[in-house]
């Protein structure tokens, strides 16, 4: 097993809030190098199950590497759970785990295309043989969309300066390597914060438009929630802003829904919405993991109850659930 080449984030936590019984059926949905799923097996009763899924061919391969019959993978993206545990037969799960984002293998493998630092092609897809490498987006996309790109998924404050720098070049060349877009981010941006690339941003943002990471995780967590038992669980890892925000929506949607619902209804006498789920909690890495593994510092864990199923049949005056 390959786990030791990446440091899973918020390990121990994410177990411990996790596996609420260990005799139960749980669902990894981004498999990466193993670390989660590998500490999930181990406590994990003899009647415990695990499914674990990834795009990634590496992760994968890595899937292959674990020889366990309570455990099973498939290559799915997670937005597409609902199909993977289909294929297998599973109705529902008790827990289910998201770790959102990129992990060190990816990043660190240079042919990959997801790094500043490393010299490369631009490709930074999380499934090589799907969708649109970050190359041949740069080179058809107009500079207003890169530039919303750059702006909305890396809250980059130069976006239009990268975005026409990046539109200059490649009247000139094609912009295929990492470290060619790097050094043209570098030369559009004029400041920025201590330690940071410049190039820290703009990376960020392509990767996620490339692997449409925001839609996937919302696809996700709508699809995790319908496939967790009742008192199951949802963990999800986010490394950003946007993502936490997604996922923090998500829960408290669900957890307070009389505030989803329209300021007219909530004045009716009306029955109060049922909560479909409790906010458990919060978690950040501690100074310790932090220190070991300084790519933890900016994740955060969420972690939620389900109570109960989305209602049968549309609600008075819209669905106040947010389904």
């Amino acid at each position: 097993m390959s786990a030791d080449e990446h440091i899973p984030v918020l390990l121990q936590p994410t177990v411990d809030a996790l596996l609420h019984t260990p005799d139960g059926l749980y669902l990894d949905c981004t498999f990466g190098r193993g670390g989660h799923s590998c500490a999930l097996l181990e406590k994990l009763s003899a009647k415990g199950q695990l499914v674990a899924l990834d795009r990634d061919p590496q992760a994968v391969q890595a899937m292959g590497e674990i020889k366990d019959s309570r455990f099973r993978g498939v290559r799915s993206a997670f937005a597409d759970l609902e199909s993977a545990l289909d294929l297998l037969g599973i109705d529902q799960v008790d827990g289910v785990l998201m770790d959102i984002g990129v992990s060190s293998p990816q990043i660190d493998q240079a042919e990959r295309g997801f790094s500043f630092r490393r010299d490369g092609p631009l490709d930074m897809r999380m499934d090589p043989q799907a969708g649109e490498s970050a190359a041949d987006f740069l080179a058809r996309a107009e500079a207003r969309e890169i530039k919303e790109v750059i702006k909305n998924y890396g809250e980059e404050r130069f976006a239009v300066q990268i975005a026409t720098a990046i539109v200059a070049r490649r009247a000139e060349r094609p912009i295929t390597t990492t470290l060619d877009l790097a050094q043209i981010v570098a030369g559009a941006v004029r400041t920025r914060e201590p330690g940071q690339d410049p190039a820290t941003r703009t990376f960020q943002a392509l990767r996620i438009h490339v692997n449409q990471e925001l839609a996937q995780l919302e696809q996700g967590l709508t699809a995790a929630f319908k496939r967790l038992k009742v008192g199951g669980r949802l963990a999800v890892i986010s490394f950003h802003s946007l993502e936490d925000r997604i996922t923090k929506q998500f829960i408290e949607k669900l957890a307070n829904p009389k505030s989803q619902q329209d300021a007219r209804l909530r004045k009716l006498p009306l029955p109060e919405p049922t909560p479909l789920m409790r906010k458990l909690d919060r978690i950040k890495p501690s100074k310790e993991e932090c220190e070991l593994n300084p790519r933890s510092r900016s994740s955060v864990l969420r972690v939620a109850e389900k109570l109960a199923e989305w209602p049968a049949g549309p609600s008075v005056g819209g669905n106040a659930w947010g389904a």
